[in-house]
């Protein structure tokens, strides 16, 4: 159901020689189905939003003015601690270029579709042609892309790095004939083979949350159009904002949960109401001790090491955001 099939029924002739049951778990199980991704649905990460935009969605918008030095890479590399958004990311660049979305987790090629991952990924880069605009997104792409060892590999391994290699190559978001772009997100940048960065030559560092964005992952659902009722000042925000510095995005989710149970536990615990029939207006506001008590339960799961390890990594490959004023004030050519 998900490939365009000819007016008599028929596949078309490069889908057609493809393993028919691979072709439905690609479309079944791979290809997302959800809901729009908008960039105001991740919370913070300017700089990041801004060179995606600038690096893969403008050309893959115009691809007439986008050709030449202006053609956008083939693959995207998204890079950070776990929890930041980086599959929210992939979402929003497919949402915005109106393009079939694929979602796979490279650890499932090589467990879950094992001895078969070299023909699936042959079948997925084929669909994401047919479909194309395509984004085929790759979620610990690093556990299938790590450096190449001359031993102790196992030869289906080889065979899927080789095949993937191949496919990735053959991406050309600026082209007519394939425009399919490559979306790897990692939390091991370090350990990609180098043939692997080579075809993802934008890498973009995805940090944890800034102040500005936890304040803003609060405010979505605690402020005055939030969906929970809450009785927190601005004081008791800006305490939370900063006890939580360190806390990824995912992080974050967690402890506004925990928090947001504890007027249910309160109303349960004095018997107020059967929980079938316990409405919002039956519940307090959250408060700051909410969070208090949510805080116990949820601490930060990304240590400064890692922080520092990643910040490492960026100074070294990430991709820096330039302003046009900062464009203008420095020649770099003399």
């Amino acid at each position: 159901p998900c490939v365009r099939a000819a007016p008599d029924g028929e596949l078309p002739e490069e889908l057609a020689r493809l393993d028919a049951q691979l072709l439905e778990q690609v479309c079944n199980e791979v290809m997302h189905s959800g809901g729009l991704v908008q960039w105001d649905d991740i919370a913070g990460q300017f700089h990041a939003k801004q060179l995606v935009q600038e690096m893969v969605v403008w050309p893959m918008m115009n691809p007439h003015i986008f050709k030449g030095a202006r053609a956008p890479p083939k693959g995207l590399l998204l890079f950070g601690p776990p929890g930041t958004g980086k599959t929210l990311i992939g979402k929003a660049i497919a949402s915005n270029i109106k393009a079939t979305f694929f979602n796979i987790s490279a650890s499932s090629l090589t467990s879950k579709w094992i001895g078969q991952g070299e023909k699936l990924v042959r079948v997925l880069f084929a669909v994401a042609t047919h479909l194309q605009p395509s984004v085929i997104f790759i979620d610990e792409i690093d556990s299938l892309m790590s450096a190449r060892k001359s031993d102790g590999e196992h030869e289906s391994s080889r065979r899927l790095k080789t095949e993937m290699l191949v496919q990735m190559e053959g991406c050309d978001p600026a082209s007519a004939d394939r425009r399919v772009l490559l979306v790897g997100a990692t939390n091991r940048p370090e350990e990609l083979d180098e043939a692997a960065r080579r075809r993802m030559p934008k890498q973009l560092y995805i940090p944890l949350p800034c102040h500005e964005a936890r304040m803003a992952m609060l405010l979505r659902v605690l402020g005055d159009n939030g969906s929970v009722k809450a009785s927190l000042s601005r004081v008791d925000l800006d305490k939370i904002v900063a006890k939580t510095d360190g806390y990824s995005g995912s992080d974050m989710r967690n402890l506004i949960q925990e928090a947001c149970q504890g007027p249910v536990r309160d109303a349960i615990a004095r018997g107020m109401k059967d929980l079938s029939t316990l409405s919002e207006a039956d519940l307090r506001p959250v408060n700051l001790g909410d969070f208090a008590v949510a805080a116990r339960a949820q601490k930060r799961t990304v240590s400064d090491e890692e922080v520092r390890r990643y910040d490492a990594y960026n100074q070294t490959h990430g991709a820096k955001h330039v302003s046009q004023d900062e464009s203008q004030e420095h020649v770099m050519l003399e």
